[in-house]
């Protein structure tokens, strides 16, 4: 089965954020933010990348959608991030409906004449070395579940909390279900709904789900721009700071190197 990832990098949406902005341009003044398109870099880099380079199915298409008014210099940098990473391409779309404009570009990627599995993925979050393998392994087991449903969700919900610094790396094992990393879906033939058609947490609602909790999938990556964090009520999470048998465990497990971590974010401009 064909497998897309779709991984919005500061794309300026309409909807599609927990903190809403007044109008295009404050939107766009927020997400390309020199502090913000700096630590945004940095995690595509250190944390989202190395996995998703290293599956071990490497049958899968990464579609990396900007607005048409990214400032050209981010734009070379995630070109140069990404040259050599044939999976991914980047998708230019202006601003628009979050749900509809997301349907479109997956769509636009996809054989709609035959079933296909799809998963979201954020720029400061990482994926398992094996997590494109393991979708299609599960997608595999239940055939017969897919035959009858349209729509079929897929949850991994053991992963990490993560925070990579100067230092290295801050983090600790969390089991959170439908958290939107590791997370998929299978959509049969001729079905033009996609996985960004329904809000993450939301998917059991509206289709069969499956979830697996027997090894850590993901790495969800905590920083001072998560849009989850914008809102004044939410509280800093401490993370302990992880030894070298962690930082050797997120290695092997998601290709986060902790020494290119501190390479990179020791790197970052000062705010």
């Amino acid at each position: 089965m064909q497998v897309i990832g779709l991984c919005r990098f500061s794309w300026p949406a309409e909807g599609g954020f927990q903190v809403e902005h007044a109008d295009p341009a404050s939107r766009e003044a927020y997400l390309y933010a020199p502090a913000r398109m700096e630590e945004r870099l940095a995690h595509f880099e250190a944390i989202c990348l190395p996995g998703l380079k290293a599956q071990t199915d490497p049958d899968f298409a990464l579609l990396v959608l900007i607005g048409d008014t990214l400032p050209q210099g981010y734009r070379a940098r995630l070109e140069a991030l990404l040259s050599g990473f044939r999976q991914a391409r980047i998708v230019i779309r202006p601003s628009g409906p979050h749900r509809a404009v997301c349907q479109s570009v997956i769509n636009e990627a996809r054989d709609m004449a035959a079933p296909c599995l799809q998963f979201r993925h954020d720029d400061d979050d990482a994926v398992a070395v094996d997590f494109v393998a393991t979708l299609r392994q599960a997608a595999d087991d239940v055939r017969a579940l897919l035959a009858r449903h349209r729509l079929v969700g897929f949850d991994w919900n053991r992963g990490y909390v993560a925070r990579p610094d100067a230092k290295g790396l801050c983090a600790e094992e969390s089991v959170t279900p439908f958290w939107g990393v590791a997370q998929a879906m299978a959509v049969q033939a001729g079905v033009r709904q996609s996985i960004m058609n329904f809000g993450h947490n939301k998917i059991l609602r509206f289709m069969p789900t499956l979830s697996f909790t027997d090894r850590a999938m993901y790495v969800r990556g905590h920083n001072d721009h998560n849009d989850s964090r914008q809102k004044g009520h939410v509280r800093p999470v401490a993370l302990p700071r992880l030894d070298a048998a962690g930082e050797a465990l997120l290695r092997a497990r998601f290709a986060i190197d902790a020494d290119q971590v501190r390479s990179i974010f020791g790197a970052m401009p000062l705010a």
